[in-house]
């Protein structure tokens, strides 16, 4: 069976091909364009394929109220109500176009994860050229059969869903007309700790779904991340930032510009070392087959004269017949005289091995 595949600007996304690296802006412009352009640039430096926006407002994502339902207790916004976070980490609607024009002009994929209808509608006429669902969103079904509408490409991100929860929304997907999708494995803690993780689920929802299949890593290094490629990740999203002590409200648990070069180079080397079931010996090993065991001789022997343990002996290096014809070996008769730390070959022996 082929590898399930997604293209999104012409790069093609599966297994087939190096991790697909999403650095997700979120709130980390902290209301300045400027800072916004920067990250653009720097995960373009970093050689990532991609940048994410998240296109909302605080209105379209939530209510205005400070009733105990719509406020945060514990965590990063703990004391905030959802209308005040929101409205904090938003990027203003306006700088969309200007994102996207410097993101065409420097070379990096742009596009958003919308909240509501009005954002898809929005994001259509900039073109973008994929959707990604937040995983907060992942039971909106309705949501993502819009999308779906679009025809484009979509990924879906997985934290808290359960296992209905997920087919549902591929279901959803699919019976809307969405013939490109992706799943990423997630957990929708900011930060998570690495062992909530079971990273072995993303084997199991490649199984199950047949999709491109990737992670959302929300921890704070990339050994996750790179880890997750050895069991089939295709698609890696991590959050990005300037700097990681800034005043916003994702700054803490996101990567910082070296942090996202390394992912790059280490996603990809990770993915290179996968290759493909092979046995045969390496370009590399080559060099070092002189370092093989081998039978010698480890003594003088005349013409005739019986070789016994005594005669001989596995050593490196590897010139003589390989160490598992010793018993064949043993007890034949030398054909001419041999001097000792000769390599054993068969054209010493009156019956040849191989």
């Amino acid at each position: 069976m082929k590898n399930p595949k997604i293209e999104i600007n012409k790069r093609k996304i599966s297994e087939d091909f190096p991790p697909y690296i999403i650095a997700e802006l979120s709130a980390n412009h902290n209301g300045s364009i400027e800072t916004a352009i920067k990250i653009l640039e720097e995960a373009k430096n970093a050689n990532a394929d991609a940048v994410k926006l998240q296109t909302y407002t605080a209105d379209t994502i939530t209510l205005n109220s400070s009733e105990p339902d719509f406020q945060i207790h514990g965590g990063l916004w703990d004391g905030k109500t959802l209308y005040n976070l929101y409205d904090e980490a938003h990027m203003p609607w306006e700088w969309h176009e200007i994102l996207f024009k410097h993101a065409e002009k420097i070379g990096i994929t742009i596009f958003s994860s919308p909240f509501d209808n009005s954002a898809v509608d929005f994001l259509e006429d900039l073109n973008a050229p994929a959707y990604k669902i937040a995983s907060f969103e992942a039971i909106d079904l309705p949501l993502i059969e819009y999308v779906a509408n679009t025809g484009k490409p979509m990924i879906i991100s997985t934290g808290m869903a359960n296992i209905d929860e997920i087919q549902e929304a591929v279901e959803a997907a699919k019976n809307a007309g969405c013939s490109e999708l992706a799943i990423l494995h997630c957990v929708s803690g900011y930060p998570a700790p690495a062992e909530d993780y079971n990273l072995k689920t993303i084997s199991e929802m490649k199984r199950k779904f047949n999709l491109v299949t990737g992670l959302s890593d929300h921890t704070l290094d990339n050994n996750t991340a790179i880890a997750s490629v050895a069991l089939g990740a295709s698609i890696i999203e991590k959050h990005f930032t300037l700097n990681r002590k800034g005043s916003g409200p994702d700054d803490s648990f996101s990567l910082e510009p070296a942090e996202l070069k390394e992912l790059c180079v280490g996603t990809k080397v990770a993915w290179k070392a996968l290759g493909e079931i092979n046995f045969s010996k390496k370009p590399s090993e080559e060099a070092n087959l002189q370092f093989r065991r081998s039978l010698y001789f480890v003594r003088d022997m005349a013409q005739g004269e019986v070789i016994s343990k005594e005669s001989i002996r596995s050593v490196r290096p590897g010139y003589g017949i390989p160490p598992k014809y010793l018993k064949e070996v043993l007890g034949q008769k030398v054909t001419s005289d041999i001097t000792k730390n000769t390599p054993v070959k068969n054209k010493f022996l009156e019956k040849p091995i191989i």
